[in-house]
């Protein structure tokens, strides 16, 4: 058994699943506590069957019930030094055994899934996204990306699965009340990926194996769930990649998805 699943995904909080017969592993913790742990009992899973929480970076959405989920359940958390750094107040909330340092580009081992970190463009102390390997099966996680270059792509290629940042449309969001200056924060090189970028990625990734993906880090005031699906559709049907994906979806924002079985 190989499976992932989307607890919360947006841009009010960011919380998936990844579990294999004897390890379950959750990727940031950016719901409150209680929320977590309903979600988990909602998939029949108890806080204490959580092996570790890895930690893409510091920002609130990805870390608000990281120190008291820890805490309470005695949970190991994962995250490199700069992100440690860069969070202080959830750190001081964890008990110094359960605080654990992983560095980008390393591979590291928690039970019997393997974990490649490598480098993401966001304006975070030293934002990462994962590789996740379990019996040859691959499944990446890769939100908050300001861009795509070359390594990146690298890196989400092979991948059975990839939950994808799919943040923005960009008519939507030049209309939007927000400040001229988050706008350009948003769009900028050290921000987020809009529908369409996703679309592109997820077309290009078809060519080197890539079967499932799920839409993610969805913004509330400048994306629609139904808008992303569409245009990332649209995208694959474009450039002839729509009859390689088995499975497109959306990550809700207050929800579970539907557990995605890999391989």
């Amino acid at each position: 058994m190989f499976q992932f699943c989307s607890l919360y995904s947006g841009s009010s909080g960011n919380c998936s699943l990844i579990q294999t017969d004897t390890t379950n592993i959750l990727i940031d913790a950016g719901e409150s506590c209680k929320k977590i742990t309903d979600a988990l009992s909602s998939l029949h899973i108890t806080p204490d069957q959580i092996d570790a929480i890895l930690v893409t970076h510091e920002h609130s959405d990805h870390v608000k019930g990281l120190g008291t989920f820890s805490k309470k359940y005695e949970v190991p958390v994962f995250a490199n030094n700069e992100t440690w750094d860069a969070m202080p107040s959830q750190k001081e909330k964890i008990a110094p055994s359960q605080i654990h340092t992983f560095y980008v580009g390393k591979n590291l081992q928690i039970g019997n899934i393997q974990i490649e970190p490598f480098s993401i463009p966001h304006d975070a102390a030293n934002p990462c996204g994962f590789n996740i390997f379990y019996e040859q099966q691959k499944i990446s996680i890769a939100t908050d990306i300001g861009h795509l270059d070359r390594s990146i792509l690298q890196n989400l290629c092979y991948s059975s699965f990839i939950l994808l940042e799919s943040n923005y449309d960009p008519n939507i969001l030049k209309c939007s009340p927000y400040p001229y200056s988050l706008k350009e924060r948003i769009a900028g090189p050290n921000g987020h990926l809009s529908n369409d970028m996703a679309g592109k990625v997820i077309s290009y990734l078809t060519d080197y194996g890539l079967k499932n993906a799920m839409l993610g880090h969805l913004s509330k005031e400048n994306n629609f769930p139904e808008l992303a699906y569409k245009t990332v559709l649209e995208k694959l049907i474009e450039n002839h990649a729509n009859d390689k994906i088995e499975h497109l979806s959306v990550a809700m924002r207050n929800e579970p998805s539907k557990v995605i079985q890999i391989g």
